[in-house]
């Protein structure tokens, strides 16, 4: 039985939406993507008007659709953003050197400026030298780390007021599976925050916080827009893959559960007692770049590197704050 559309009643249902159980078309599902994006916005002022918002651009899905809504929502909604995009090149053959042909090209589609630095540049090494080095085990420790200050970084360089990152719901339902796993308290209570790092030059935005990863790639695909699906090479091997299948599996039994673990963590709430304070943002004293710690994960990891020490500042030590031995390092989505 064919289904119509519940919004126009006119055209077939393209697509169900998996919070809702709407039957939409596919330009009332536009509409209904774009405004939901829209009032996210608005309603927890992740601009402002005459702000330089750095899009983090990857050439995957979340980041390509970030960047063509927020470009309509700009131009749609007079926002007044100054936009470009900034990619980094982790250095992974045959991986991110194909991704940023597709950035490059979003840059021309979207009509705005693309920034791209290098773990080379940055920190001397490649991801392909880091994992020749290291092995598989921890990589994804050393990129997930380098990535958020080469971010921070290329933002800064830039001049930006701001970053809007396109981490989707699935994401942070994943990071919140992650950290009540390694028992990260402080960071339970924050890494469904829509805006982190408000006390920095730099904040980050999540747009997609409430979008769910199925409605970001029908988008996409009915969009025709130019995205980059290859897996990073070196996924398999992360547990956040782990976390990635119990979601999806959660999703299959309730659709809202993505939803309901984000909202757990958002009210997720530390007794006086035996409550554990949150780290206070600082300055790296070898970089000079945001750390709660007087050097910062980043330098710690790049000097096991460079030491012939891959361990150093990777596994923690049993009894140390926070955490039991041989856990990787926490995770902020």
């Amino acid at each position: 039985m064919v289904k119509i559309c519940c919004t126009c009643g006119k055209e077939k249902a393209a697509l169900k939406r998996p919070k809702t159980s709407e039957q939409l078309c596919k330009t009332c599902f536009y509409a209904a993507l774009e405004d939901e994006v829209h009032q996210t916005i608005i309603k927890h002022k992740l601009f402002s008007p005459g702000e330089r918002v750095a899009v983090a651009a990857s050439g995957g899905k979340d980041s390509t659709v970030l960047a063509h809504i927020l470009t309509t929502l700009n131009e749609r909604y007079s926002y007044g953003l100054d936009l470009f995009l900034l990619s980094i090149d982790e250095g992974i053959t045959g991986y991110r050197d194909d991704s940023l042909e597709t950035v490059k090209r979003n840059e021309q589609q979207y009509g705005i400026p693309l920034k791209i630095l290098s773990y080379k540049e940055l920190y001397g090494w490649t991801m392909d030298e880091i994992v020749r080095a290291i092995g598989h085990k921890n990589n994804c420790t050393f990129c997930g780390v380098f990535r958020r200050q080469a971010l921070d970084r290329g933002a800064a360089l830039m001049k930006a007021d701001k970053m809007a990152t396109g981490h989707n719901a699935d994401d942070i339902a994943e990071t919140v599976l992650l950290n009540i796993l390694r028992g990260d308290v402080p960071r339970l209570g924050r890494c469904a925050n829509i805006i982190t790092g408000e006390d920095s030059a730099q904040p980050r935005v999540k747009p997609f916080k409430y979008t769910y990863e199925k409605e970001i790639v029908m988008y996409a695909f009915f969009k025709k827009l130019d995205y980059f699906s290859t897996e990073c090479i070196y996924a398999p091997f992360a547990a956040r893959g782990a976390a990635r299948e119990f979601v999806k599996d959660l999703e299959l039994v309730r659709p809202r559960a993505i939803c309901d673990l984000i909202r757990s963590a958002e009210e997720f709430r530390l007794d006086a007692k035996g409550g554990q304070s949150h780290p206070v943002a600082g300055k790296c004293q070898r970089c000079g770049y945001i750390s709660s710690q007087d050097v910062c994960k980043a330098c710690v990891l790049l000097e096991g590197l460079n030491k012939g020490l891959p361990n150093l500042g990777v596994s923690r030590t049993r009894g140390s704050k926070g955490g039991k031995a041989g856990l990787p390092a926490s995770v902020d989505a």
